[in-house]
């Protein structure tokens, strides 16, 4: 099919698959890595770009989204590069505003306070309309990659975007989020389903426009126990996943590797692993080998150093790095922090995981 060095779109031909074969299981020479936040404030160039404009700014410039996209592959041998994007370009493509905050994050200055909030809404079915820079944004930088990896899409999963919305940013205990879901639930549930409906289209827009995997983040899954996220969370990240690839093969589009990201939400693990995903991406609160008994030997899993073990020394990222491929075993593994990387964290410490992963792995293959 790419058999002229182009593929769909004219792409050029990808040169490095490890990533995307270890997301379908398939057998890899060396265990693949990426960083969530890899396109970050750590990186002095990724501040100096920034500094011109704000952050949403800088979502809706697809030049400016593609140089930050590939500043870390320019450090570090990285097996994918993630799309810089933000999960609340969703909640702004359906009439919310958002802004950011610096130092505090991000700001929704009217929040959904009342059922009646929802009708301020737009159409769900507008969504990947009022988002075509971030598909512009992917489609310019899966060239510019000239295949020298796989591009990673994202967006952020129905509870987790409603937490924001509903909070109207940031919380310790998402309580007035989770008072919707015990007072409010078919409200809850019409909001969860607006949020669905936005994100498919979306996803497939992403693919259509050049990514090659694709990664659902509910970062918020541990506000949730067992009870609620099974009945607000998975259902949805379950039907994102079907509805997808459904859509993808409709298109007579290829599939792509999905993943499922739920931080602190180890208590539904094994859900997870059935919800439809290729891999499931784990916080460093879990311990891989139970992970991996959990699981399962159905999904690939990623993850996950405590991101905060990279303040440590060069050497001691070493053996913690060992003593993760050796827990996650050598196939079925992506390597990954358990969280993303955070802007006080030394470039050099990055490089020294990136590298202890590729050096450790193959080394781990050997014997």
């Amino acid at each position: 099919m790419e058999a002229d060095g182009l593929g769909l779109k004219g792409f050029p031909e990808l040169k490095n698959d490890t990533f995307l074969r270890a997301a379908w299981g398939e057998e890899t020479d060396y265990t693949p890595v990426w960083c969530m936040r890899q396109a970050g404030r750590y990186l002095p160039e990724f501040r100096e770009t920034r500094a011109a404009q704000d952050f949403f700014s800088t979502c809706r410039s697809p030049e400016a989204c593609c140089e930050l996209t590939l500043q870390p592959l320019r450090r570090f041998p990285l097996d994918a590069a993630i799309i810089f994007s933000d999960i609340l370009v969703v909640p702004q493509a359906l009439g919310m505003e958002v802004t950011m905050v610096p130092g505090k994050g991000p700001s929704f200055p009217e929040p959904l306070r009342e059922e009646r909030d929802l009708e301020r809404l737009r159409d769900p079915a507008v969504v990947a309309s009022e988002l075509g820079y971030v598909f512009q944004a992917i489609t310019l930088t899966r060239q510019r990659l000239a295949g020298r990896v796989p591009l990673i899409g994202f967006a952020g999963a129905p509870w987790t975007l409603m937490a924001y919305m509903v909070e109207g940013g940031g919380s310790s205990t998402m309580a007035q989020a989770k008072r919707w879901l015990y007072q409010r639930p078919q409200a809850s549930h019409q909001l969860l389903r607006i949020l669905t409906d936005a994100l498919i289209p979306y996803l497939v827009g992403q693919v259509v426009a050049g990514a090659q995997a694709l990664q659902l983040f509910e970062s918020h899954a541990g506000h949730l126990g067992p009870h609620l996220f099974n009945k607000f969370a998975l259902p949805y990240i379950r039907d994102v996943a079907k509805q997808v690839k459904a859509r993808l093969q409709e298109a007579g589009l290829a599939p792509v590797p999905m993943i499922i990201f739920a931080k602190d939400g180890h208590f539904a693990l094994e859900e997870l692993a059935q919800a439809g995903y290729e891999v499931v991406g784990l916080d460093w609160t879990v311990a891989p080998k139970k992970a991996r008994e959990r699981v399962g030997k159905t999904v690939t899993l990623q993850g996950n150093l405590d991101p905060c073990a990279l303040y440590a020394s060069e050497e001691e990222i070493g053996q913690l790095v060992k003593q993760m491929l050796d827990d996650f075993g050598p196939q079925r593994y992506i390597a990954n922090l358990g969280h993303g990387l955070y802007p006080d964290m030394d470039p050099e410490h990055v490089g020294a995981f990136v590298d202890a992963v590729h050096r450790h792995s193959r080394l781990l293959r050997q014997n």
